[in-house]
């Protein structure tokens, strides 16, 4: 059965806004697992996932964030604030009548799925996340070269224009390539991000074409405004937790081919058991061959470790 035929589509009325949600396992006899994308990504990069978990007895959200994908554009008048993609995720569980989710991250959306659990520990079961360690502050890149793609997109306009020399599916290409490599994307002083990867560069061969068109028909209905200010211009209003405690189980997987593991501190918050003083109940697994996109790269694998990490911490979901 094709993908789109098992997994159902609808909005939700989210604080003035319609969210969309894509959702499989309804009955969620053993519980609701909540997936939480990055940027450049959207729903259907857990599309892998949703079906797995769902197979196995749980049911499986994956909202678009707003502003992105299906989701309301916020007002563009209206500030961009982190603190909005945490309000949506507890209007998402209220709405739904979910009383406690699992949390999984990924990229931006690991930031989230950390501090809603730290925020809201009686809502949540545990958190997993993908690519992104938890730091108790907001993580600083001064010392990266001023072509560090974060730096380049928290200049306002400055990543809209790069990205406006091109159509949707040539920008999706781009990103996909350059971000599934294992080398931090810095670009030359007269170079812009995009320069970096040509269209003689092949996907790669676990993205298919059918993949990047339901990519780019996507962001052709949101464009990329809103997802370059949250979270590229909104991370550092971030409001850390005041002596973080993790009071629920956490489970870090982490590519190590995945560029994210060269950045500053990044390795060694995860080696040096930096991360276990805030996370008592703390799993790292690591993927060799892992790239940034390995929840996409290594679906079977990661299916394996989510629902490996899903029945160790099983509990009986309590009644809305």
């Amino acid at each position: 059965m094709d993908l789109e035929q098992q997994i159902e589509h609808s909005h939700l009325r989210i604080r003035s806004l319609n969210l969309h949600v894509a959702q499989a396992g309804k009955s969620g006899e053993r519980g609701t697992v909540l997936f939480l994308h990055g940027f450049p990504e959207i729903w259907y990069s857990w599309r892998y996932q949703i079906l797995a978990v769902a197979a196995a007895g749980y049911r499986a959200i994956a909202p678009d964030w707003r502003g992105y994908g299906l989701s309301d554009q916020p007002p563009e008048e209206e500030e961009v604030s982190y603190d909005d993609v945490l309000d949506d995720l507890l209007g998402i569980l209220d709405a739904l009548s979910i009383p406690k989710a699992f949390l999984v991250g990924k990229d931006f959306g690991a930031l989230p799925a950390y501090d809603f659990a730290l925020r809201h520990p009686n809502r949540v079961c545990g958190v997993m996340c993908l690519g992104i360690p938890f730091t108790p502050f907001t993580t600083s890149f001064n010392t990266m070269p001023e072509g560090f793609y974060m730096l380049r997109w928290k200049e306002p306009g400055r990543a809209e224009a790069d990205f406006g020399r091109y159509d949707i599916k040539r920008v999706v290409r781009t990103i996909y390539i350059l971000f599934s490599s294992s080398e931090i994307p810095i670009a030359k002083e007269d170079q812009e991000i995009l320069d970096l990867a040509d269209l003689s560069t092949p996907l790669p061969e676990w993205f298919t074409e059918k993949d990047l068109a339901v990519y780019t028909s996507l962001y052709e209905n949101s464009g990329f405004q809103y997802p370059l200010k949250m979270p590229y211009r909104s991370g550092d209003k971030r409001q850390t937790v005041e002596d973080p405690k993790f009071q629920v189980p956490v489970f870090v997987v982490m590519g190590l081919k995945d560029y994210v593991y060269k950045l500053p501190g990044f390795e060694s918050v995860l080696k040096d058991g930096i991360m276990k003083m805030f996370a008592p109940d703390l799993k790292i697994a690591y993927i060799e061959e892992g790239s940034h996109f390995v929840q996409e790269q290594f679906p079977d694998k990661v299916n394996e470790l989510l629902i490996g990490f899903l029945k160790d911490h099983h509990r009986v979901p309590e009644a809305a």
